[in-house]
């Protein structure tokens, strides 16, 4: 399985479009080689950087399988938003508070669909798809502050 953006390549910097320096909108992604058993997709973005805790800046579950990817500054028909942690059920883009931090971006290849509210946490989630992972891919991306 493959995840890919064509933002920003792995490893690479996240444009400051996608920041809290510019329109702080999610990027746009591609996703190739999803297993054919797959129920549904889900995607978390975590900063494994952040001076207090992995901080969540994004999560979308129940995303149909069968797509492509997420265009950018959007939320596939169908799909749910979980709770970043600051606090709503949306996109919070980067916005380290000092140096350099890395940004994971996880999908998540399930062999079932969750069902679960909007709002869920990270750890709500995490605990749901247990079992039920059948691949995952990831994307990194870089940014420091402006």
């Amino acid at each position: 399985m493959v995840l890919k953006s064509n933002a920003f390549l792995n490893n690479e910097t996240i444009p400051a479009k996608y920041t809290c320096d510019g329109a702080n909108v999610s990027p746009p992604f591609s996703f190739s080689a999803i297993p054919v058993e797959s129920k549904s997709l889900a995607l978390i973005v975590d900063d494994p950087d952040s001076p207090s805790k992995d901080f969540t800046h994004w999560i979308v579950f129940d995303i149909n399988p069968l797509i492509n990817g997420i265009e950018e500054n959007s939320v596939p028909q169908g799909a749910v938003e979980g709770l970043s942690d600051f606090g709503e059920p949306h996109y919070g883009g980067p916005c380290p508070p000092s140096g350099t931090h890395r940004y994971i971006f996880k999908l998540y290849a399930l062999d079932t669909k969750l069902g679960l509210e909007k709002g869920v946490t990270k750890q709500e989630l995490l605990s749901k798809i247990q079992g039920h992972i059948l691949e995952e891919a990831e994307l990194t991306g870089k940014y420091k502050k402006q």
